[in-house]
């Protein structure tokens, strides 16, 4: 047996350990034919799986079939469960193989941040560090978009499984230790089983709100700070010139939860108050808690060492009066520490009790200062090690998270903006109809106003219902301003930005709550376009040359460092024109922004609105950031997380550690080596560009004939897909739909995506590629499919689509997905578009084989590839009791045990497909 696959037995070996566990719960809660039952079925699937039985298929088709309501309610949850914990065992094999390679001494691994490091160091651009860091900005900012259909209690339960995972695999257990380990394992495994996997009731925006902040509970807020004391000692071990130097605030993660109006009518200035109210006191909880932890470790007595004229200065003002610390400065200093935080706690959030005479601290840079003092006796008087430990994470935390505790983005539609400022001009000047005007009128209009010194509301005024909720959060945001300081919501972005007046209007609207003072041009929040579809993306770049035109719109610009950040939305522009089009207007987007940025010398930033599924701009995030076009980067990158990428990604405190790494050694190599950045090579840059625009027009005319161009697509997608019972769900504070429709124009892209992955097509993450390359090599018989081996193999942005398709195609099963298309009842409809389907499938396979030379798919990953084989059979039959379940469901069996078997077995199948939504 071969090293790996001796490091891969240890993982198999989890997996049999949690099944076995699993079945004994199931076996001691429904007793013996119950468990014979499922396993039965269990069995089936694995061997028509591994050995590709026809006569297993059929035998497992008529076993569900057979089942009652009951029954099959009992297997869902059986399967979904066995994936939960699947994913458990696989997260931490992952943190195995990693801490065995660290342990080992063995070369970094890429996408690590020695790394990244050490490539600058033997590149010899060492030097360009040190400016790298005044400038960099990484910002992962996790959303609240409802593909994380698990319950926080079942996330809590995983949780607990994976400690007792990770602590058998880091301890030398005792006999009696190793059996105490299972029978808590055990133990937790019932308690997940008997935990319920649905919610009974729809989330609100702040449970959404709770939820996200739970990962900064479990990750962030210690993970975060060790990030920066890593690099730090990492940078000083390699050059003494970052000796006791102290990196800037690099990195933060924020967040759109309480902030994203987009479609979503519960967010309210109420909400976005309460958010940032809740973020606070999650940060000061934390904190006081430190600093308690941190008072009981500094118990010098002064006796036995000096301290600082400022330590002592900073004990005596404390009300620490307890005879036991009386020569203890330290301990006293912090007591006072503590009780001015207290009393911060109780100026933000009334919670909590003040002591006389105490003042709270105004801003988080004085709760620094503090602490600073601390640090600087400790190293003055040779305790430089007490220095380092739980202070220097304690005070990172304050430089990062401030009292605000993640920055927190406004977003709403242009369409909500246009109206807001329509009604605000109508009131101050009837008759003028703002929303009859060309664009250069609105421009002009505009503009006048913003350099005017009056205001367009009035206290007298009666508005609508939505203009008002609009001024009223931009006002709350002035408010958070002044109480938490201007990085606590830093920027506003435009949803379906499509022209100068789109950022005008936004501009305007600030103006009206004093978030920008006409007379020195000074705006306080970010103003940032989202361009979402295909036709925006082509336009953004004119959109930004035509602002940056406007020396009002410059000046804002000047009070922002002049910089300017641009948002690329992947979600929409992938259901608008499709996998491979989304994929290439972007990189081509992104070109052309840098080539306006550099022609104005304005700084750009990048958001990329990345979902979790490749149908969403989703996959790697070290080869994405890779992916970018040379100057795309430039040290700053902000990106979404979403769905269930944040547990995925965040829950487990290493694996969290390990993809926040991820994202900064991708932005070193990315700026500082751009010879590893995603270029065509100068022989053939040309040549490939123009084979890529040819085999994007020819799969965008493939994909928009399909969902947009044919006649009855929309009744299909409802009827064989679980759209219309996502909808339903209880996992998201929004609805599915931006209008009351079936339109696939006004549906989410996340209801999307998630439906096709539930019936194992993935449609958004391949369909068009096929038909493109068809028509490559019959346009280019003599070389075509050389050049096109040519694009994978030397061009990364290329590999990169299709290793991420590749990934697609491997969870998908297209035999499953036929069984689907049987729920639609025009049979005519049903073969004429599920055969236009299966057969652009097969050419998609077949160019992806032929272009990456792989016989199978996944054939170059072979972790995801045992990783997907292992879990089809617990996913296959979901898929079989899905589409039995729908059936029944729309025949008229609609009680509520039917609704849920098809709830759980969305739950299940997304569990595990991982990044489905």
């Amino acid at each position: 047996m071969q090293m790996n696959e001796v490091k891969d037995e240890l993982l198999s070996s989890d997996i049999r350990q949690l099944g076995r566990l699993l079945g004994d719960a199931i076996r001691n809660h429904l007793g013996d034919p119950a468990f014979e039952r499922i396993e039965h079925v269990r069995q089936l699937a694995i061997r028509f799986r591994r050995d590709n039985d026809e006569a297993a298929r059929a035998q497992l088709s008529d076993a569900l079939q057979a089942l009652s309501q009951e029954e099959t309610t009992q297997l869902t949850r059986a399967f979904s469960y066995f994936s939960l914990l699947a994913n458990i065992a696989e997260d931490q094999h992952h943190i195995r193989r990693t801490r065995a390679h660290l342990i080992a001494g063995s070369p970094p691994r890429q996408g690590s941040l020695s790394h990244a490091v050490g490539n600058v160091f033997d590149a010899g651009k060492a030097d360009a560090l040190e400016t790298f860091f005044e400038d960099a900005f990484v910002s992962p900012v996790f959303t609240a978009h409802p593909t994380e259909v698990q319950r926080k209690s079942i996330q809590n339960c995983q949780m607990a499984i994976a400690r007792l995972l990770s602590e058998r695999d880091r301890v030398q257990m005792t006999p009696e230790e190793a059996e105490q380990n299972e029978e808590a394992l055990g133990r937790g495994i019932v308690t997940l089983w008997q935990t319920r996997l649905l919610r009974t009731s729809k989330l609100s925006v702040m449970d959404e709100v709770a939820n996200g902040l739970s990962f900064y509970d479990h990750t962030i807020l210690r993970e975060l700070p060790k990030l920066y004391s890593s690099l730090e000692t990492m940078l000083a071990q390699r050059d003494a010139r970052w000796e006791d130097a102290e990196l800037p605030n690099f990195m933060k993660v924020g967040s759109w939860i309480g902030g994203d109006r987009d479609g979503n009518p519960f967010v309210t200035a109420d909400i976005l108050r309460s958010t940032l109210q809740t973020q606070a006191d999650k940060v000061l909880d934390f904190y006081l808690g430190e600093l308690r932890k941190l008072a009981s470790q500094l118990s010098l007595a002064q006796i036995l060492n000096a301290c600082s004229e400022p330590l002592r200065a900073l004990a005596e003002r404390s009300a620490d009066a307890s005879p036991h610390r009386v020569d203890e400065p330290y301990r006293r200093a912090l007591h006072g520490i503590h009780a001015r935080l207290e009393a911060t706690r109780v100026a933000l959030s009334g919670k909590g009790k003040q002591a006389d005479g105490v003042q709270p601290y105004a801003a988080a840079f004085e709760l620094l200062a503090d602490l600073d003092v601390v640090q600087h006796s400790l190293v003055s008087n040779g305790l430089r090690a007490l220095a380092r430990g739980r202070l220097r994470q304690l005070r990172r935390a304050v430089k990062v998270f401030g009292f605000s505790l993640a920055p927190l983005d406004l977003r709403q539609n242009s369409d909500v903006h246009e109206r807001v400022v329509g009604e605000l001009f109508a009131g101050a000047q009837p008759g003028l109809a703002y929303l009859d005007l060309d664009e250069e009128q609105r421009i002009s209009l505009l503009l006048a106003e913003l350099e005017s010194p009056r205001l367009l509301t009035s206290p007298y005024a009666q508005y609508s219902e939505e203009t008002t909720s609009e001024l009223d959060i931009f006002r709350a945001v002035r408010a958070a301003h002044v109480k938490y300081g201007k990085e606590s919501v830093p920027n506003c972005i435009i949803s379906k930005a499509a022209s100068v007046s789109d950022l005008l209007e936004v501009a305007l609207l600030l103006k009206e709550v004093g978030l920008l003072r006409q007379d020195s041009r000074e705006v306080d929040v970010n103003i940032i376009p989202l361009f979402e579809t295909i036709d925006d993306l082509r336009a953004g770049p004119a959109v930004m040359a035509r602002a940056f035109g406007l020396p009002f719109y410059r000046g804002l610009l000047a009070s922002r460092a002049d910089q300017q950040e641009v948002m690329l939305g992947y979600s929409d522009s992938n259901k608008d024109g499709g996998f491979l089009t989304s994929g290439w207007e972007l990189y081509k987007a992104e070109i052309e922004l840098v080539t306006v940025f550099k022609e104005y010398q304005i700084k750009l930033r990048l958001f990329h609105g990345r979902g979790g599924s490749v149908g969403r701009g989703g996959g790697p995030s070290y080869e994405a950031i890779l992916a970018q076009p040379a100057g795309a980067v430039q040290g700053q990158i902000r990106l979404t997380e979403q769905g269930e990428v944040i547990t995925a990604k965040y829950a487990n405190p290493e694996v969290g550690r390990r993809n926040l790494e991820v994202l900064v050694a991708a932005t070193i190599q990315s700026t500082l080596l751009p010879q590893a950045q995603l270029q065509p090579k100068a022989s053939a840059g040309a040549g490939h560009l123009a084979a890529m625009e040819e085999l994007s027009g020819t799969a965008l005319n493939a994909y928009r004939d399909l969902v947009y161009g044919t006649d009855g697509f929309e009744q299909y997608f409802w009827e064989s897909t679980v759209i219309a019972e996502i909808a339903a769900l209880n996992i998201g504070s929004r609805p599915a739909s931006r209008k009351k429709s079936t339109s696939i124009e006004d549906l989410r892209a996340i209801p999307w995506v998630l439906s096709w992955a539930q019936c194992r097509l993935m449609l958004p993450g391949w369909f068009g590629f096929g038909s493109a390359v068809q028509a490559y090599l019959a346009a280019h018989p003599a070389d075509g499919a050389d050049v096109l081996r040519g694009m994978y193999t030397d061009w990364p942005f290329f590999t990169s689509l299709l290793s991420n398709m590749d990934m697609v195609l491997a969870k998908s099963d297209i035999a499953i997905a036929g069984k689907y298309a049987e729920l639609v009842k025009d049979k005519a409809l049903r073969e004429a578009i599920f055969t236009r389907i299966r057969a652009e499938y097969a050419a998609t396979l077949d160019a992806l084989k032929l272009i990456t030379g792989q016989e199978e798919l996944q054939q170059a990953n072979p972790l995801m590839q045992r990783s997907i084989r292992n879990r089809f059979p617990y996913i296959d039959p979901l898929n079989h009791v899905q589409v039995e379940l729908l059936k029944r469901f729309r025949e008229g069996k609609q009680d509520a045990a039917a609704r849920t078997g098809i709830h759980l077995s969305i739950n299940g199948i997304a569990a595990g497909l991982r990044n489905s939504g």
